[in-house]
């Protein structure tokens, strides 16, 4: 399991990969601190729990899971740690996310015309994770220090 991790955090000096990576943390480190925290603008831990567990019928452990993989991997990809990883984890509920949307249409609801957003911005989030999760976390993050692809 320690090999497995240790090939998964290799990396390369690629300077894209910190755009990908600041560019995203700082759209969703607020999103996910919001519904946890209730800052930002967010509903809070408890509002946003209830949204998806009796409004949207997700079960606990999941709305739980999906939460926290968009605070703490949002962390990790900002310094860069495991970013393959962390990328895949957000990759993964963003597609969630985006099929969860998928009722209100493509487009977001800039204008406040529909009941719901559209999976627009979910497509842009899962294409820019799924190229951290192959290129890695690059030059300026701790997969970098740690493991240079020789």
């Amino acid at each position: 399991m320690k090999n497995l991790l240790k090939k998964l955090s290799v990396t390369d000096n690629n300077y894209g990969s910190i755009f990908l990576r600041i560019g995203f943390v700082i759209m969703m480190f607020p999103h996910a601190t919001g519904k946890l925290f209730g800052i930002f603008g967010g509903f809070g831990f408890e509002k946003s729990m209830h949204h998806f567990t009796e409004n949207m019928g997700i079960p606990y452990i999941l709305a739980l899971a999906a939460m926290l993989i968009e605070f703490l991997s949002s962390l990790m990809i900002l310094v860069g740690y495991q970013t393959r990883i962390n990328a895949f984890l957000l990759a993964s509920v963003m597609t969630v996310a985006g099929f969860m949307h998928s009722g209100n249409g493509f487009y977001m609801n800039w204008f406040g015309q529909k009941a719901g957003e559209g999976f627009e911005f979910h497509i842009l989030a899962v294409g820019m994770m799924l190229a951290l999760a192959m290129l890695g976390g690059g030059k300026y993050s701790l997969d970098n220090k740690s493991n240079k692809i020789k």
